[in-house]
């Protein structure tokens, strides 16, 4: 089969990614390269010269051997550039968050489905080797039954222009969750308290917390004011624990054989009971073998495999209109002093 013409829309911060994984892709072959600024487009394509490059989103829209497009563009504009791309009867990757609004994503996600295109948010962190380990570890039962997750996703970051902090770098903490977690589990309320101390105008920290159908707890801590990068995520389960830090090649997986177990002790007096109720076990490390490949290969791998094969990518829009409901609903919690905000079930059901 022909390789799938594609446009890149928005060559700022993560569109020069596109381009190039995108040209790397055998499945893909970039036509054009669109922003509103042609300096910047032109300086991107440096080793693409062959691409055409252009600020008229339209001209891309227009052109039939575009059959997809990637849009990598500020959050607000996506409801618009996506609908304008399903509508000319392209498929879609965005980037996330896929729009700024439950309601508008679905809307989008209704169109893609009408017009049988396809429809996919780049939560690249789902299509790490560490994350698909993660997947399996957990939805296999290696680990047990989730007790907790916490994650950590601070550093110096930049302050987004449109977005705090929370819609900036929850979405990856937030898909990731999604992505891992069994189908039967579901977040069922959020709670979230932010703080601006710089000034900025907008969040800068976030703290948020997340209730799973199970009774099970997640906490997220994301920062943008932090000088230390920390990108670490624990996953309790009643039999083991998985660590991953992404900032450590040297062990970025380590799954330990170690926790609290719950002990049966009804045949025990009840002051004996008490004390007897908790062990902590205390066993092996392991630190799984992953595969070296770059996630955003991966991602457009998925891309160009759910158009080819008409089916739905692994980050579909249903996946990232969950993203969105709880995202909606940790802002509404957020501007009530960190209240705890029942999510809809059907918002956040597979």
């Amino acid at each position: 089969m022909s390789p799938i013409g594609i446009g890149v829309i928005g060559i700022g911060y993560w569109g020069p990614n596109l381009l190039r994984t995108v040209m790397s892709t055998p499945a893909l072959r970039l036509r054009w390269a669109c922003d509103l600024d042609s300096d910047r487009a032109r300086t991107a394509l440096g080793p693409y010269a062959a691409v055409q490059l252009t600020d008229s989103f339209e001209e891309v829209l227009d052109d039939p051997l575009v059959e997809g497009v990637a849009i990598a563009t500020p959050a607000g504009t996506h409801s618009e550039l996506v609908r304008a791309a399903l509508e000319a009867g392209k498929h879609v990757l965005v980037e996330k968050p896929l729009t700024d609004s439950v309601a508008e994503g679905r809307k989008l996600a209704e169109i893609a489905e009408s017009n049988g295109r396809v429809l996919m948010c780049d939560h690249t962190y789902c299509y790490t080797p560490a994350v698909r380990r993660i997947r399996e570890l957990v939805r296999g039962g290696d680990i047990g039954e989730i007790q907790f997750v916490d994650s950590v996703r601070i550093n110096l970051g930049l302050v987004q222009p449109d977005v705090d902090v929370l819609w900036d770098l929850a979405p990856h903490d937030l898909s990731i969750l999604d992505f891992v977690l069994p189908e039967d589990v579901v977040p069922v309320a959020v709670s979230a308290h932010t703080a601006d101390p710089i000034g900025a105008g907008r969040a800068c920290l976030a703290y948020l917390s997340v209730w799973l159908s199970t009774g099970a707890l997640a906490h997220i801590h994301v920062n943008w004011l932090s000088p230390t990068k920390i990108r670490t995520t624990v996953f309790g389960g009643t039999r083991r624990t998985i660590v991953w830090d992404d900032v450590n090649p040297a062990a970025r997986l380590s799954v330990h054989d170690r926790g609290v177990d719950r002990l049966s002790a009804s045949s025990l007096a009840p002051d004996a009971r008490r004390q007897a109720l908790i062990s902590y076990r205390v066993g092996d490390v392991l630190v799984p073998a992953l595969p070296e490949r770059e996630a955003l290969m991966a991602v457009m791998a998925e891309f160009a495999g759910a158009i080819t094969e008409q089916r739905l990518p692994l980050t579909d829009a249903r996946a990232a209109l969950r993203v969105l409901a709880l995202l909606e609903a940790a802002t509404e919690s957020a501007e009530h002093d960190g209240a705890k905000i029942a999510v809809a079930a059907d918002l956040v059901s597979r």
